[in-house]
């Protein structure tokens, strides 16, 4: 196992690709299904080291208001003050502090922050492969995923049900599907 913490001079660094990346999430409704959702808008670099494709860091943001969950009423009630609350915090950021493990099988250790709250999160995830695409440039790709308590970062809006049970889980399933682009 590698642990590898902060840039050395010789990185190599990469811009997520937000056309060809995708920043989902999971959680439960109503007690007997899961609503899935996604953004939009997720920037962010990758640094990798010379002869490695295990990150030494990753900077990621996401533009809230890019938020889609196929339902048009629940993103703007997820974009308003009872949820990420847009107008006044209107990123999720993320900053690894560590990471270990090899190309199969990573640990990142960061900040992760929403609604202005900032708590520790551990991505679990892997190399998924690099290339070069027709116009020569070098490309990686990524998966992750994590699970959080939505009231740790202040998104406590819920509605207890007639039958028992609320309308919103606590648990967020985070899952990520990254590639970078080699900056030049």
């Amino acid at each position: 196992m590698t642990t590898v913490q902060g840039p050395t001079q010789a990185s190599r660094v990469h811009s997520i690709d937000p056309a060809h990346t995708s920043a989902a999430f999971v959680v439960r409704h109503m007690m007997i299904a899961k609503v899935r959702g996604h953004f939009n808008a997720v920037s962010g670099t990758i640094e990798l080291p010379p002869s490695s494709n295990v990150p030494t860091r990753i900077e990621a943001a996401i533009d809230v208001a890019s938020i889609d969950t196929r339902e048009p009423q629940r993103d703007t009630h997820l974009k308003s003050p009872d949820f990420f609350d847009v107008q006044t915090f209107p990123q999720l950021t993320f900053r690894s502090t560590r990471i270990e493990g090899s190309e199969d099988s990573l640990r990142v250790f960061g900040d992760l922050t929403i609604r202005g709250t900032t708590r520790p999160v551990v991505f679990e995830g892997t190399f998924e492969g690099a290339a070069t695409d027709p116009w020569g440039n070098q490309r990686v790709g990524y998966e992750a995923h994590a699970k959080i308590n939505r009231k740790d970062f202040g998104l406590g809006w819920n509605q207890a049900l007639e039958t028992g049970g609320v309308v919103v889980g606590d648990e967020v399933r985070i899952e990520l599907s990254v590639e970078a682009v080699a900056q030049r």
